[in-house]
Formats: structure tokens, C-alpha cells, sequence
């Protein structure tokens, strides 16, 4: 399947609801249930052919085939391993997870944090699976990718060396839901090698479908431990790291036992009455399951013998530890938040905020413009417009406007590791925004225009993202890589408070012809095509249609089909019969006239097919008002795989919208559109802070300042 292809039919499939929590995609088209059934029915355990038992599948480089890292590895069955295997032992917690030779902390952190939220675990790793009656060897997990859900089977062959679990394990030794988690995540992103070295957002974010947001420790918010309460409390998944400043400081553990360039967890905060006065505490995971903080409030310290009234101090030696607040901000650099609603770690309620999602490519030569550096490229890059229309209830800081969030996550970077690549450098700027949203702004504009915010830094990380408040108003989103002409692709999620899109309407006139205002010229073709009923059915239409648009030469068709017509019919039978009548038909009659000048209007090329910029002109010539999400699922549904729209599928949707708002059916984007889509039905076809980015002169000419590009990120492992 070509890739232009390939996209089309992964946005048809979201538009037909795949892809959400309730209905994840197939990873690689493997049906668990259905494999499942398959190898009891056999008496056969699974072996997954898509991510086979092979040095392939352990990475390409230090765990390559002829790594002595991975001399000696064998792939063996839990049940191989140890006489009476097990799934989960008394539910997931975060002591299950020890780190194996493999640098995936970031990843292990984040899979501590899950344990914290049941629901979200329950959603990651679903408990219709184990070593009981049903095992087949044969197990799934769902992650979030690039805004859908997918379900990934795997087979539980785990790398094993000196008769050892060679990566992540469970202290307790026969729980393997952590190993055949961890063997899930590799196997969507190519291979173990390819988790080394990260963000824990990225977890985060492939966990939950949530956005995650970085505090600087240099820099942080009065109120950061209240922030962090109420995100826990919210069941958001929390991490935090020391910087390092050379690659000699990786993993280098400090006096008191912390380990630089490692992510942590963070599980906990809580205050105590300590001497007569409050204490603020953090509690912290390792994920290697051990090395611990030996400071003030570490396992067995003297603090813990003053503590009147409640205590969480644990003793054991399982990487786990609490330490003061004010100790944790001098000792690390940065906290990662991820929650599903932004607004659940500042605001006093939790309520979910609008989402709305934009996917895009840079392509060499065409859409890869780069950053302000490159006045003469940069307005090249893709753009997109959002609309904030209103203010923020009761802000808590009195600041009046509309608070958004926005990431932007470069896609599948990490599977490209085998041939070399990795994370480009990625930022975006925003720009103030008055105009027809349909043109693609030119180099002029932004010469001329200084960007209104932008993105904290340019930085290799898979995502970047930043909290903004802005006044109500239009605004343009540019996404772009630091240097042009480098290809990728990549989707930007907006967390807003308010919904951040077009409301969705129509205003559609009355154009019912009555059977006394039918000339006699058009009777007298309405009694030659109805026959002797003088009713116009379903399958008469199709045929009159087809015959009619086969003799044009300026537009493209394949035909109508019948369910196109029974749309047709049924949006003008107001007698209820089926079929139309002399003044049913001809207003449908003066509304497929309609459209088609609408549809040549908007050809611009005269290629006889509508390019979908055209088709959303288009859309406003008919009279409908859309936001961007039913836009691009109604392009997903109606497009063909070269991205155009043909004229019969041009007035099947058209047709589809006003039968959905006729019949009342609410089209909104705040409980998702899927629900109002399925009355439109299918087609007939089938970390670094350092840096700047460009930002006007003072003066406000807009003028490119330069970018100043950070050092690469070195990410902890």
C-alpha cells in the first residue's frame, strides 16, 4: 500500500471510531482473541512471527547479532523459567519492576507511575489474560500511538542470559506482566535497542493518550507542591531526573545516593508533623530497585523517630524512599507531569478539557521550511489554524484569557534507529491570526508578522509542548524541524480549557419546488424517467445520474452508487414512500445543479476533482460551518487515496450533512464526533531549557531574530 494510501485508510478507520480507548486498533492486524482460540484449538503455544525469537528483535547495534552483549541469549517461556509462573501477584505495584541491562529507566519509571492509577493500568494491561486455564503463550497490551490506541500481541518468549531474565523483572521472581509489558513496548518500536535512552513523558503519554508538561527545578512555580499533590491525587503519572553535564556523569551515583542521568518516579507527597511543625515529603522510585537516598528521611533515618501521627516510612531495600521537598528541589533538575486534564494539577476541580488534533508531514523540497533561521523556507511548513473564542472560568491567577496546551510529537522516529536516524531538533512558533484560514500564508507574512509564543526550545525529544494564555482569537500554529529540508512526520494535540474549534452549523435555504412551480419542459422529462408510476425510485435516480455525468467531460466521476441515491431519496421523500415525486425530484434536481457549480467554482486547477483545501471552500459555499476534526474525517471518508474528491462523492457528503442536520443529529466535537459521524455512514468506496527560538524585534516589525540552537539532549537511561 502506497503511503499516501496507507494514511488515508489509517483516517478512515478513525473516522469509523477505531483507534479510541474503547475500540483500539489491531497492531500489525493480530485479533488476540482470535490467535488465542487458534492455539488452544491446536494445543499449540503461540511463536509471534512478527516479532520473532531472533537477535533482530533484541536491536541492531550494542544488542546486535554479534554484540557480546548478546552472546549467550536464549528466549525462554515463563513457564520455562520457573515451575509455577504468574501474571500479576497480589495487583501490579511498582516494586514489581527492576531494571535489566537494558538503558529504559525513562520507560520503567513511567510503568511505576501506572501502577499508581488502576483504571489506567486496567487499560494498559488488560486482566483478560494469565498462565491459568487460557494460557496459549500468547499475551496483548494497548498503547497510545500518534492519537490512536493500538492493541499489540506478543507471544512470551523473553530474552533470557545465565538463566536470567536479560531486562526488566519483578523482584519477586515468577510475576511477568512488567518483562511481557516491557517486550510489547519493544515490538512497536522496532526492537529493544530502540527504548534506550528517553524522556519518562514519552511513557507517560503512550500510557494514557494524555499531554505531558516539564517543570524546570532551576525555575519552579511558587506552588509546585501543591501541584504535584493535586496531580497525584488526579491519577497523573509523575518523573523527575538530575541533569548530567558530561557523558562521564551517566548513571554516576552522588554521596548520598542518587543517580544522575536516571529517571525516577515520583509516587508520592505528603506533609507530616515533624517537631511541632509541617514537613513537606516526597516519596521517590529507583527504578533498578534498589540504590536509595541516604539522606535526611531515607529508610531507618533518625527524622522518622519525631513524627507524631500518621508516618508512611517503609524500611525495606526495594528502591523506593521518601525525602524532604525542599531536599528533592536542591537535588534534581526537572518533574514530568502527565495527566489526561491539564488542568487537574492547578485548578481546584478535575474536568477535561477540549482536544483537538492535527497530523502532518516535512517533506524535502516542499513542506520541511525549517526554523525562523530561514525566512526564505520557513513558510513553507505546514500551519494550522485554531480558534480560541473563550476565556478561561475564574482563572485562579487573575489573569483573563484562554489557556491551552500544545504538543507537538514527531512519529515513529525511534523504529528509524536501524537505518541510522533518530529524533530531528523540533519546536513550533504561534502567530496572531486575521484572514481566510484556506490559504497557505506566504514568506511575506511572517517577514512582516512577529510571532505571538512559541514553543519553550528547539529539542531533539520525541515531544515538545508548552502551557500558553492567550487573549480570545484566531491563531496559526506552524510546526517545523530547527534545520529545512529534513522529512518527518508528526501530530499536534491542543489541550484547551474552552473548545479551541469552529462551532459546527448550517445554514441551509429552503429550496423546495412545489409541483405547481415545475415548468412544463421539466415535467415532461420527469414523465419520461419515472415511468408509469410517476415516482422516481432509488434505483431509477442512480441510473438517470449515472447517464447524466458519464456525457461531462469537466468532471471526474465513477458513478453514483446506491446508497448514495438512497441518501438522496430519502433526504427529499417527504411522502414517505421511498421514491420521489414530480416536486421532490425537482428539488433534488436544483440542488445537485447547486453543487455542481459550487464544485466547478472551487476546481481552480480544472482537473474535473476538488483537492481537499478546495472542499473545504467548498463546505462554506454550501453553507455548512465545520470545525477541523469533522473537516478531516469527512475528508478521511469521502477522499480518494490521491487526497481529491470525485463529484459524485462530493454530493454524497454533502447530501449526508444536510439529512444529519435536518434530522437534528448534534454534530460537536466536545463528546467526540464520532457518534455524529456514523449517521454520515461510509463512502461508497471502499531535554534541553538552553536556547531561543526567533521572536520579533521590539519594535514589533517581526523581523527574524536568530535561533540560537541548544546542545542535543542527552536523555537519561
Amino acid at each position: 500500500m502506497s503511503g499516501v494510501a496507507s494514511t488515508l485508510a489509517k483516517k478512515r478507520a478513525l473516522a469509523a471510531g477505531f483507534g479510541t480507548n474503547s475500540n483500539a486498533v489491531r497492531y500489525l492486524n493480530q485479533n488476540f482473541e482470535a490467535l488465542r482460540a487458534q492455539c488452544r484449538s491446536s494445543g499449540q503455544l503461540f511463536c509471534d512471527p512478527t516479532f520473532p525469537a531472533e537477535p533482530e528483535s533484541l536491536g541492531f547495534n550494542e544488542l546486535g547479532r554479534n554484540s557480546h552483549k548478546t552472546r549467550g541469549v536464549t528466549w525462554k517461556r515463563p513457564t520455562e523459567l520457573v515451575s509455577n509462573p504468574d501474571f500479576i501477584v497480589d495487583g501490579a505495584t511498582r516494586t514489581d519492576i527492576c531494571q535489566g541491562a537494558l538503558g529504559d529507566c525513562w520507560l520503567l519509571a513511567a510503568i511505576a507511575s501506572l501502577t499508581m492509577n488502576k483504571f489506567v493500568m486496567e487499560r494498559v494491561v488488560p486482566t483478560d489474560q494469565g498462565f491459568g486455564d487460557d494460557y496459549a503463550g500468547i499475551f496483548h497490551f494497548q498503547f497510545w500511538q500518534f492519537g490512536e490506541w493500538v492493541d499489540v500481541v506478543i507471544d512470551d518468549r523473553l530474552p533470557v542470559k545465565d538463566g536470567e531474565l536479560l531486562f526488566v523483572h519483578s523482584a519477586e521472581g515468577r510475576e511477568f506482566w512488567s518483562a511481557l509489558l516491557e517486550k510489547a513496548y519493544a515490538k512497536v518500536n522496532g526492537c529493544y535497542e530502540a527504548l534506550s535512552g528517553g524522556s519518562t513523558t514519552e511513557g507517560f503519554e503512550d500510557f494514557t493518550g494524555g499531554i505531558a508538561e516539564n517543570y524546570d527545578l532551576n525555575r519552579p512555580p511558587s506552588n509546585l507542591f501543591q501541584i504535584i499533590k493535586k496531580a497525584l491525587e488526579a491519577g497523573a503519572l509523575l518523573g523527575c531526573s538530575i541533569d548530567i553535564t558530561s557523558a562521564a556523569d551517566s548513571e554516576a551515583v552522588t554521596r548520598q545516593k542518587l543517580v544522575k542521568g536516571h529517571a525516577y518516579s515520583l509516587t508520592g507527597a505528603t506533609e507530616v508533623n515533624y517537631r511541632g511543625r509541617q514537613e513537606k515529603l516526597v516519596r521517590m522510585r529507583n527504578p533498578w530497585g534498589q540504590v536509595e537516598w541516604t539522606g535526611a528521611w531515607s529508610d531507618g533515618s533518625s527524622e522518622w523517630n519525631y513524627v507524631q501521627g500518621d508516618c508512611p516510612h517503609a524500611r525495606s531495600e526495594d528502591g523506593e524512599f521518601w525525602m524532604s521537598f525542599s531536599e528533592f528541589q536542591r537535588n534534581y533538575s526537572r518533574i514530568e507531569v502527565c495527566t489526561l486534564t491539564p488542568d487537574a494539577i492547578d485548578d481546584n476541580s478535575v474536568k477535561h478539557w477540549s482536544v483537538s488534533k492535527f497530523d502532518g508531514t516535512w517533506r524535502r523540497g516542499s513542506t520541511a521550511g525549517g526554523c525562523r533561521n530561514h525566512p526564505y523556507t520557513f513558510w513553507t511548513n505546514p500551519q494550522f489554524v485554531i480558534k480560541l473564542d473563550e476565556e478561561d472560568d475564574d482563572p485562579d491567577d487573575g489573569e483573563v484569557g484562554c489557556s491551552f496546551v500544545v504538543g507537538l510529537i514527531q512519529k515513529n522516529r525511534r523504529k528509524l534507529r536501524k537505518q541510522g536516524e533518530d529524533m530531528h531538533t523540533i519546536g513550533f512558533a504561534i502567530y496572531e491570526f486575521h484572514g481566510q484560514r484556506e490559504v497557505h500564508l506566504d514568506k511575506n507574512f511572517f517577514l512582516t508578522h512577529a510571532q505571538t509564543a512559541r514553543s519553550e526550545t528547539f529539542i531533539n525529544l520525541r515531544e515538545v509542548s508548552s502551557r500558553f494564555k492567550l487573549p480570545p482569537g484566531e491563531y496559526l500554529i506552524v510546526p517545523s524541524t530547527f534545520e529545512p529540508h529534513q522529512n518527518g512526520d508528526f501530530c499536534i494535540r491542543v489541550f484547551s480549557e474552552k473548545p479551541c474549534d469552529d462551532p459546527v452549523s448550517a445554514d441551509l435555504s429552503d429550496e423546495t419546488v412545489s409541483d405547481e412551480e415545475v415548468d412544463s419542459g421539466f415535467r415532461n422529462l420527469f414523465t419520461k424517467l419515472a415511468g408509469a408510476d410517476m415516482e422516481i425510485s432509488a434505483y431509477e435516480l442512480r441510473t438517470i445520474m449515472n447517464k447524466i455525468v458519464a456525457k461531462r467531460t469537466d468532471i471526474k466521476t465513477d458513478g453514483f452508487s446506491m446508497e448514495t441515491c438512497k441518501v438522496m431519496v430519502n433526504l427529499m421523500d417527504d411522502s414517505g414512500n421511498g421514491k420521489l415525486g414530480l416536486g421532490e425530484f425537482a428539488t433534488l434536481w436544483k440542488k445537485v445543479q447547486k453543487y455542481l457549480s459550487i464544485y466547478k467554482q472551487n476546481d481552480s486547477d480544472n482537473s474535473g476533482t476538488m483537492s481537499t483545501p478546495e472542499m473545504r471552500v467548498a463546505f462554506k459555499d454550501a453553507g455548512f460551518s465545520l470545525n477541523n476534526t469533522i473537516y478531516q474525517q469527512l475528508v478521511a471518508r469521502y477522499s480518494d487515496p490521491d487526497m481529491t474528491i470525485d463529484f459524485d462523492n462530493f454530493v454524497a457528503c454533502l447530501m449526508r450533512l444536510e439529512m444529519m442536520f435536518k434530522s437534528g443529529v448534534a454534530v460537536t466535537t466536545d463528546t467526540g464526533p464520532d457518534t455524529a459521524l456514523q449517521t454520515l455512514g461510509e463512502t461508497s468506496k471502499t531535554s534541553s531549557a538552553n536556547g531561543a527560538i526567533a521572536t520579533g524585534n521590539a519594535n514589533g516589525s517581526g523581523s527574524p531574530v536568530l535561533n540560537v540552537k541548544p546542545p542535543p539532549v542527552t536523555a537519561v537511561t
